[in-house]
């Protein structure tokens, strides 16, 4: 088969020609029809996860056909249409058995743990506890995308937030996780106030849903904080960063009401300093979403199938796996605006 590979952290990638995956007893092997270039896959190839052995195969957004089946597989058949949380639970573990999966301690994660999704196929381990079935009806652009930034936004806001309709989100940094963020809150029923330094990610995010504008280039977090409070009317009572930066994750937490709840979904690619006086002061709430257990699913795929949710329109750029490698290196100078998407 055909994968975008690299053999070391940070040289490029080059388009290979690999042995085809095998299925594992537990698994599938899914030919992809559509994968996500997220933030996550930069992370991965600059080395910030320990997880990564070279060489390897970047991706962990996709939906597909599968191709083969595992022996001992009981829930899922050839042809079948699927996708799947990016993080897989193991299906033996006490966080498995309570639902939980997204923090399983034994989890895989293709394009982390194992060869990803910038391929023309991918092997998916513990099929039964992990696929996603995916209707024909629902567009590539938006199935492989609830891989990965939907779903994490959506538990975020939805189960650990606790977001409630006519409550005001602020949403940090309005790449792919920013702007499905942005759409679920709105799909919730919450005000959304964008906050960004680029003017074309500020654009977008008015277009899926942003009533609230704020152009953070420059300012401190505690200027950025007084402009969100500023120009939303009154203090958050949710925020969520998905940058991974500290001076946007302290200016969220700087902004928000007292009793506030923070969601972080950004990735670090070191420790950072975070402004604790105010989560202690303000009594707030610090929340991580590290994805969403297939079991969770069906909510956030009701809210697709009624279009409340568009996950397509947020793409913005299609691109080809030999296009791939760029696109992967230009990460060094910031995101792309919307989504885009892979199609090998």
């Amino acid at each position: 088969m055909r994968a975008v590979c690299f053999e070391s952290f940070r040289t490029t990638p080059t388009i290979a020609e690999l042995p085809d995956p095998v299925a594992p007893a537990d698994g599938v092997v899914i030919a992809v029809e559509a994968t996500g270039l997220c933030r996550s896959d930069w992370h991965a190839w600059s080395g910030h996860d320990d997880t990564v052995a070279l060489p390897h195969v970047p991706g962990h957004e996709l939906v597909g056909h599968i191709v083969e089946v595992g022996a001992d597989v009981r829930e899922w058949t050839l042809g079948q249409r699927v996708t799947t949380p990016f993080v897989g639970g193991c299906g033996a573990c006490e966080w498995c058995a309570s639902g939980n999966a997204q923090v399983c301690p034994d989890q895989t994660q293709p394009g982390f743990t194992h060869f990803g999704s910038w391929a023309e196929k991918v092997v998916i381990r513990h099929a039964d506890l992990n696929l996603v079935a995916v209707d024909d009806e629902i567009p590539a652009e938006a199935a492989c995308s609830l891989g990965c930034r939907f779903a994490t936004s959506f538990r975020g806001l939805h189960d650990r937030a606790r977001l409630a309709a006519g409550e005001t989100l602020a949403v940090f940094g309005c790449g792919g996780v920013g702007l499905s963020a942005i759409m679920i809150a709105r799909a919730l029923g919450a005000r959304v106030v964008a906050v960004d330094i680029s003017a074309e990610a500020l654009a977008l995010a008015s277009r899926h849903g942003a009533e609230v504008l704020v152009d953070s280039t420059g300012l401190t977090p505690a200027e950025v904080a007084a402009e969100v409070v500023r120009a939303a009317g009154s203090a958050p009572a949710v925020t969520l960063e998905a940058l991974g930066r500290a001076d946007t994750m302290n200016a969220a937490l700087l902004c928000l009401a007292p009793l506030g709840r923070h969601v972080q979904i950004g990735l670090f690619a070191g420790p950072p300093e975070a402004a604790i006086g105010r989560v202690i002061s303000h009594e707030l709430s610090f929340l991580g979403s590290h994805g969403m257990a297939a079991a969770d699913y069906p909510a956030l795929l009701d809210l697709v199938r009624s279009g409340a949710l568009r996950p397509q329109n947020l793409v913005t750029r299609t691109i080809t796996l030999e296009e791939t490698p760029e696109a992967l290196r230009a990460m060094d100078a910031g995101t792309h605006p919307g989504m885009t998407i892979i199609r090998p």
